[in-house]
């Protein structure tokens, strides 16, 4: 197979990179790719540290092919990131531009969720620089996708977590509430709990009520199971909260001795899985070419196994649909 280099738009001599907004395993793999893109298309590359805050102070890194050396292996971001309420000002993202200018920077590719393709897109919209956009977000909340960054990694580590508290529910006949990150939609829940065998599910999708919770709480006893996980997303609406929930079954089943175990920020660590590992090196190719290619404002994507790009304003605007026929194989799988 041939390759050819430098086929594409000579306007993008030098790319800025960086990481907004919360961290997700893939993150770092999306960087090496990114940076070992523009190296082969022979173009310069910018790492750009704690995100917009980092742009507005000019905190910048040149790097190569080997500056990326054994990273595609390890969570968190080596750019770092940080919340800029600086950058939300007019003022602040024309300190931004000018740190920008001053550096030579044609293009920026923003690896983050919808909270940094907002600031790319209004940035891209007041400056006329050109963006492009990554998905790295837990949650898998990002219109335009079916996968973001980390969401692979962060179930495998749910999964992982609910089967070890499993064990201890089991030993001492007890109902874990195992609260899963998810403040707007239910991915990781629903397909953890189903991945992990969970008697219920509740996600901010569905509103279970507390009444039929009880009620399939007492179908399980009944059934003969002595222990009983329960997956609750972050965002769920069936209690105040998952400490309120177990409160509320200890005070209507008090043959229930009940435990709650939020997972917590350990879902954004750890090394990423090879899925992870893959998509990021796919998306950080597209996202260079596609500016090399002239196109903008754009998060890259991907469907049926297929690289895409969504405008990024719809990409922050859209909502993710959950999965009904995987409810529906939970609601059997719970039977």
């Amino acid at each position: 197979m041939v390759i050819i280099k430098n086929a594409m738009n000579s306007k993008i001599n030098k790319i800025g990179v960086m990481t907004s907004g919360g961290d997700s395993p893939g993150m770092n793999a999306a960087i090496r790719s990114v940076v070992r893109t523009c190296a082969f298309h022979e173009i310069e590359c910018i790492g750009i540290y704690r995100g917009y805050q980092g742009l507005i102070e000019g905190d910048f890194k040149e790097m190569n092919a080997r500056s990326v050396n054994n990273i595609i292996n390890k969570g968190g971001t080596i750019l770092k990131s940080a919340r800029s309420q600086e950058f939300r000002t007019k003022e602040g993202r024309e300190s931004a531009f000018a740190k920008a200018r001053e550096k030579g920077l044609d293009a920026l590719v923003v690896i983050g969720g919808d909270g940094s393709f907002t600031g790319a897109m209004i940035f891209s919209q007041e400056f006329d620089i050109p963006v492009m956009g990554i998905p790295g977000t837990i949650d898998n909340d990002i219109f335009g996708t079916s996968a973001t960054l980390g969401y692979d990694t962060a179930l495998n580590t749910v999964v992982e977590a609910i089967d070890k508290i499993r064990d201890t529910a089991s030993s001492h006949n007890r109902l874990f509430f195992v609260e899963v990150m998810g403040r707007d939609v239910g991915h990781i829940a629903l397909n953890a709990g189903v991945g992990a065998g969970a008697e219920e599910i509740l996600i901010p999708e569905e509103d279970l009520g507390k009444d039929r919770l009880l009620e399939s709480l007492k179908r399980s006893r009944q059934s003969g199971k002595s222990s009983s996980i329960v997956v609750v997303a972050e965002g769920d609406q069936t209690g105040e909260n998952v400490f309120e929930l177990k409160d509320y079954v200890e005070a209507n089943l008090p043959e229930y001795e009940v435990r709650v175990s939020v997972l917590g920020h350990m879902q954004r660590g750890g090394s990423p899985s090879c899925a992870d590992r893959v998509l990021a090196s796919r998306m950080g190719v597209k996202a260079v070419e596609s500016l090399l290619e002239g196109k903008t404002n754009y998060m890259v994507g991907i469907k049926d196994t297929q690289m895409v790009l969504c405008p990024i304003d719809k990409a922050v605007k859209g909502k993710t649909d959950i999965d009904l026929e995987l409810i529906r194989v939970s609601d059997i799988m719970t039977t």
